[in-house]
């Protein structure tokens, strides 16, 4: 493929515009639920699936007889049903047929269309037989600023109706989900397996009228315990219906017969006819299902050209969750042998069941949904080119999905990314969490928590930072040596942490033993004390490089540069001078060294010396502490006329057009015709016999850091071309639009994403000295981007006259910028 054609420069800048996909987008899956809550999923086909609210990831996890329906009446017409998703679409190859559970066999919608906006989910849904236009609309609260309110185990979906015709049309929707408290999996007949008895209680509460899903016998601190709730909110006809418990498909025909007959449902408890006598010589679960399954929903006259809603709260709570990382088989062994402890979901601290938190939604509707909107709206609202905040919107997901979770005492932790069934890579790895900026920048106070995890909860006594937390969790210390990259990065983010937020009672209390942590790591990879690293340095390749190199010194530069300003401002002058002439020596250093005319390469008298090096090769992730520092806002830790030569080589070298001949016997996330940027290339030679781990893949978390410095460079084409290449390999078709994978769905390294925004405007705050500052690098005669900082967001604008004369206005959405200075840049 040629590069110059793989995407016009007037395609990679074309602003306006969304991304839809298809109801054939089979792996297109949008999250609905809280950070650190669970979830539930949507498709492109409007379907939920993926049902991982049990505290334990579930990719595929199904739950029965759970869908929404409408039945619609014409006036002197027959009446028309759907389940309200468009059709499932092949491959249908399953050893047994579609189960009755998933109801394959109701009509569906033809077609539909998804939109996915973070934090809200559209989709449209098409029949020619079908009298009205339906849309359904997703989401969960997600605020930034307030991790509380986005931290909801909770999802709203509404149905809006519109009645295109010149005549009335009856409409009814309802809601239908099976009670799966105590969820244990599946047996062998693909059935739900429960620890418990399960019972269903119909409820109201003011304008919530629905069902309470519960356990019998199962205790609160039972690892399973937990409750479920179906809601419909605000609607003024309501029916509702516990399905009949019969035998084989007894259950949904009464419930389809009874929906489509009036559209309005009527219980029907028992059978008085004999029934099947199979059940009498054996438990099968297909005669007995487990679950209990109830419906809840309203009934509406929609006239001519009107349009009318019907809105759905969806809510759980799983308080109890495993205390530990289980990720192995011996962890899982554990698991099953009661092994662990519980400890609480944070969300547990502040709701009692699952219908306090519909109540506690549906009460609090505007307050959330308002700056919810708010959110969505300043974020895709924007002059940047759609795919490049869909990169951005996509990877906050992660922070919503299985990859992360909140315990009772208020810490953030995260996996590195999540298998279908558990999690991969435990304990807030730093050396991978180096990278993602999106919850520093949305929630500081769930980042602060991963710093004071880090610092004052698993350091050790000499300084060592084990680079995966466990202690937090009651288990051993890490038991590996430290990570460079991951140690000096976390000093690098206390000085982003403290910027962000201004917050000096932070900086105070994590000094010292950040001061002790800085020193350790100096003293351990400086082996010659010149000012260099070279030592044995682990690093997030899962290998430990020898000798110096600019992926490690970087990140090195940068702390010592931020923790010499950070001991300025404590009125530390002893430290600041010690460390700003640490910089001062270290900086030249370093560039000399290592550069080569055209990119840095790491100093290795025989790269066979050692296994897994790079030496000469020209590394993707050699700037990463510039990335990090840009992010931090500590300016340039490199000759800048440096890091741009750097930059065009990594491009020049590194991008793939097509990786059909790039030869990779390591995982492999881009292949065939995809193009992408590889770790790693030896333009001049010198690849050693076995070269790092990694260094033939691509990794999407790595290819928008580089992405971000190229910005900052002007390097705008070559940047958008990298991330367009992203999001055409994540087009819902080969994979998730919203789950970037590196080890495990949803992996974090790519929430590196959201660092694009300020790069493009060009922005930049400073909370210590309260001033914020735009200059954006796209579109300057008509620019849009979303903000934030510690203390508020909102929309920056900025317009150019025939004059060249600048006219700029910022609108705050959320908090408050009292005191805060705006500099003209």
């Amino acid at each position: 493929m040629d590069r110059e054609k793989l995407h016009s420069k007037t395609e990679l800048f074309k602003t306006g515009g969304e991304i839809s996909y298809k109801g054939d987008a089979g792996v297109a899956k949008f999250l609905l639920g809280g950070i650190g809550t669970g979830n539930i999923s949507v498709g492109a086909r409007g379907e939920l699936r993926d049902w991982e609210i049990f505290n334990w990831p579930g990719k595929g996890q199904f739950v029965p007889f759970s869908f929404f329906a409408i039945r619609t009446r014409e006036e002197g017409k027959e009446p028309v049903s759907r389940i309200l998703e468009s059709k499932i679409c092949p491959p249908y190859y399953k050893s047994h047929g579609f189960l009755n559970g998933e109801l394959a066999g109701i009509p569906r919608f033809e077609s539909s269309r998804m939109v996915g906006k973070q934090p809200f989910v559209y989709i449209d849904l098409e029949d020619s037989k079908v009298p009205v236009e339906v849309k359904m609309e997703a989401f969960t609260p997600f605020i930034p600023l307030n991790s509380d309110d986005s931290g909801i185990p909770t999802a709203v979906i509404r149905y809006r109706v519109k009645n295109p015709t010149d005549k009335a049309v009856e409409v009814s929707v309802a809601g239908t989900m099976a009670n799966v408290v105590g969820f244990q999996g599946y047996d062998v007949f693909n059935n739900v397996k429960l620890a418990d008895e399960v019972q269903n209680e119909y409820r109201e509460s003011g304008e919530i009228k629905g069902w309470y899903y519960t356990a019998k016998h199962l205790k609160e601190t039972d690892m399973k315990f937990g409750s479920m709730s179906i809601a419909a909110v605000g609607a003024k006809n309501t029916y509702k219906k516990q399905w009949l418990h019969g035998q084989w498909t007894d259950n949904a025909q009464d419930f389809w017969d009874d929906f489509t007959e009036d559209g309005i449902l009527d219980d029907m408890q028992t059978i008085e006819s004999k029934g099947c006598d199979l059940l009498s010589h054996y438990d099968f679960s297909f005669l007995n299902l487990k679950e209990r399954i109830s419906s809840v929903g309203s009934l509406e006259m929609v006239g001519p050209n009107e349009e009318k809603t019907f809105e759905f709260v969806i809510s759980w709570y799983f308080p109890n969750r495993p205390k530990g990382w289980i990720e192995y088989d011996e962890d899982l062994e554990r698991f099953r042998n009661g092994g662990y402890d519980t400890i609480r979901n944070y969300y547990a601290t502040k709701f009692t069941d699952a219908w306090n938190v519909t109540e506690y939604v549906a009460g609090k509707m505007e307050e959330l949904e308002n700056p919810s909107r708010a959110f969505e709206e300043a974020l895709f609202d924007t002059t940047v080119p759609a795919y490049v905040i869909d990169a951005v919107a996509a990877n906050i997901m992660s922070m919503k999905s299985h990859c992360c979770f909140r315990i009772e005492t208020g810490e953030f932790l995260g996996w590195e990314g999540i298998r279908d069934y558990v999690g991969c890579g435990q304990g807030n790895v730093n050396h991978v969490w180096n990278y993602a900026t999106a919850v520093a920048a949305l929630f500081p106070d769930l980042e602060i928590t991963m710093r004071n995890v880090e610092f004052k909860k698993e350091l050790d006594e000499d300084g060592g930072m084990p680079f995966r937390a466990r202690k937090v969790l009651g288990e051993s210390r890490w038991d590996m040596i430290p990570a460079c990259d991951g140690q000096f990065g976390s000093v690098l983010r206390v000085y982003r942490e403290w910027k962000y937020t201004g917050d000096d009672d932070f900086l105070k209390e994590i000094w010292e033993p950040m001061i002790k942590a800085l020193e350790y790591a100096i003293h351990e990879w400086d082996t010659d004390g010149d000012g260099v690293l070279d030592g044995k340095m682990h690093v997030t390749y899962d290998i430990e490089f020898y000798g110096p190199n600019t992926m490690t010194n970087t990140i090195y530069l940068g702390a010592v540069k931020g923790v010499a300003e950070m001991a300025e401002y404590l009125g530390k002058t002893e430290e600041a001078e010690k460390y700003r002439a640490l910089y001062e020596k270290a900086e030249p250093l370093v560039d000399e060294m290592l550069f080569n005319g055209e990119y840095y390469v790491q100093k290795l008298e025989d790269v066979d010396a050692y296994r897994y090096q790079y030496g000469t090769g020209c590394l993707t992730d050699q700037l990463l502490g510039q990335f990090m520092a840009h992010a931090a806002g500590l300016g340039y830790v490199l000759p800048r006329e440096h890091v741009k030569k750097t930059l065009e080589a990594i491009y020049r070298y590194n991008f793939r057009d097509c990786m059909e001949e790039v030869p990779n016997v390591q995982r492999t996330y881009a292949l065939n015709d995809e193009a992408g940027l590889v770790l790693c290339s030896w333009p001049k030679g010198g690849r050693p016999r076995f070269p790092f781990a990694y260094c033939d893949e691509v990794w999407t978390g790595v290819e928008y850091q580089v992405a971000v410095c190229m910005i900052k460079e002007g390097m705008l084409e070559e940047a958008f071309t990298i991330i367009k290449a992203v999001r055409d390999r994540y087009d819902g078709y080969k994979r998730c639009p919203w789950s970037e994978t590196e080890a495990g769905h949803h992996y974090v390294r790519p929430m590196s994403s959201f660092s694009l925004i300020p790069a493009l405007s060009g922005y930049e705050c400073n909370m210590v000295e309260k001033t914020m500052s735009f200059r954006p690098v796209i579109n300057q005669n008509h620019f849009k981007s979303f903000w934030i900082n510690g203390n508020a967001w909102g929309t920056y604008e900025q317009s150019v006259d025939g004059e060249g004369k600048v006219k700029s206005g910022i609108q705050v959405l959320y908090g408050s910028l009292d005191g805060v200075r705006i500099l003209e840049r």
